[in-house]
């Protein structure tokens, strides 16, 4: 099985790979391209793939990853400060964020949807690829990698 040993930001690429946001987490999986390729995603170490990078494989090939479309709540304000405001509270819980020009996207969770209602956002339920920021101490979804003191 050919490895997919590093991960660009660009380049021409000859296939796709489709993953859930918890997918493109790893260091280490077997993968099959959208074409049907299997692959072994298997990096130096554990990283957040972003929608659009390309993994390298060992013949030289790019395969361009792609974020999955998959249940996420749109958040949508009536103006820029509250949205802005919205945004805040979401980071204040390190709730993972996609952020939009018009609107925020999260996963689906009933407290924090609460929380935002009363806030005064409006909220809608789609499928569509999560892709949230990676933040400046970003070390992975599992983690934020820093100390509150």
């Amino acid at each position: 099985m050919l490895r997919a040993i590093a991960v660009a930001e660009e380049g021409a690429w000859t296939d796709s790979v489709t993953l859930t946001y918890d997918h493109r987490h790893r260091r280490r999986m077997a993968l099959v391209t959208d074409s049907g390729e299997n692959i072994l995603l298997d990096l130096p170490a554990a990283r957040h793939l972003r929608n659009g990078d390309r993994l390298v494989l060992e013949d030289g090939r790019r395969i361009l990853v792609r974020a999955a479309a998959e249940p996420v709540v749109e958040v949508l304000a009536p103006d820029a400060r509250t949205l802005a405001r919205l945004a805040w509270h979401l980071g204040n819980r390190h709730t993972p964020t996609q952020i939009l020009a018009d609107r925020l996207r999260i996963r689906p969770d009933h407290v924090l949807e609460e929380m935002l209602a009363r806030l005064g956002a409006r909220l809608e339920h789609v499928m569509a690829a999560f892709d949230p920021e990676a933040g400046a101490y970003d070390h992975g979804p599992q983690g934020h990698g820093h100390a509150h003191g």
